[in-house]
């Protein structure tokens, strides 16, 4: 179902910006890292795990596209969660087109993105549905459900895929690099995304946490990177803080006699060394600062 957009010419370059929005653990960061063919964005089975928005690069055809990956959106009520659905929609005004992923086996799934669908309403932006986890739904009911969404909203085209297994996300690239206006690309071709290595740094050992302690620790966790010295032979040393609010997460972070936290580094390290194609030497420690979520110094670190 698509609204067919104007084809670029040959040899024209075209680039544009599209923010990705949809509830938490509706697979945004999946989708975003499909579609840049890398990992930029980190991904947990925990909802809320983005926290900022992220920026991703996809090249495709003679178009780039410029991908912000977003929070998920919610009822927010604390300052922590305030900030995270602020990011969404401050990246709704920065992109031109916008992908409105769904979880396509989620319960009342069209009652669930009402909030997020009176936002687009408000945006009156071009926006394409894209219907995601497929596999979760039988087709009769896939149908219904891309029928009900249609029926809300005028989306500009619909997309079915499983973001994890890749199905269907060439199709939606080939879509989105076609809805490209034309005009210079903003990055190099080879460029993933905007976001400064320490940063990135901090996110992987994050998402390491998360992979590890997703049922023992809430989202209380904040990484910090520290410091950051490169050696003559390009080895890489990174120091890392891993900020908690109480005592109690401390230990669960440290494990018994620092178990968890050398495993942790070690998962870090190992993707780090992918990322950064050399040696790393990374130290970890846990510091407590209590309501971190409440303080806009800490928050902007997310930034």
């Amino acid at each position: 179902m698509s609204k067919n957009p104007d084809k670029m010419q040959a040899g024209q370059t075209c680039c544009g910006f599209a923010s990705i929005i949809g509830l938490p653990n509706a697979g945004k960061s999946t989708l975003m890292n499909a579609l840049v063919g890398a990992k930029v964005s980190i991904v947990s089975k925990r909802a809320q795990t983005t926290r900022t928005r992220v920026l991703g690069i996809a090249m495709h055809e003679n178009a780039q596209i410029i991908l912000l990956d977003t929070p998920g959106i919610f009822a927010a009520r604390k300052s922590f969660e305030q900030f995270m659905v602020g990011a969404a929609f401050e990246a709704l005004d920065e992109a031109e087109l916008t992908i409105h992923l769904v979880d396509a086996g989620q319960k009342g799934a069209l009652a669930q993105n009402q909030m997020i669908i009176d936002k687009l309403r408000a945006d009156s932006k071009p926006c394409l549905l894209v219907l995601n986890k497929t596999d979760k739904i039988q087709k009769p009911d896939l149908l219904a459900l891309a029928a009900a969404f249609n029926a809300a909203y005028p989306y500009e085209a619909t997309f079915m895929i499983s973001a994890l297994k890749q199905a269907g996300t060439q199709d939606l690239l080939s879509d989105l690099a076609r809805r490209m206006k034309p005009g210079p690309f903003l990055y190099e071709e080879d460029q993933i995304t905007d976001m400064p290595l320490r940063l990135m740094a901090a996110e992987i050992t994050r998402e390491k946490i998360f992979e590890q302690l997703y049922r023992e620790l809430p989202h209380a966790a904040l990484v910090e990177t520290e410091s950051w010295e490169t050696f003559d032979n390009g080895d890489i040393k990174i120091s890392q803080a891993v900020i908690v609010q109480r005592d109690s997460q401390k230990a669960i972070v440290l494990g018994k006699g620092g178990s968890r936290i050398k495993q942790i580094g070690a998962a870090s390290r190992l993707e780090l060394e992918k990322l950064l194609e050399t040696r790393v030497h990374l130290k970890l420690f846990v510091k407590v600062e209590p309501n971190w979520m409440e303080r806009p110094d800490l928050l902007r670190l997310q930034e």
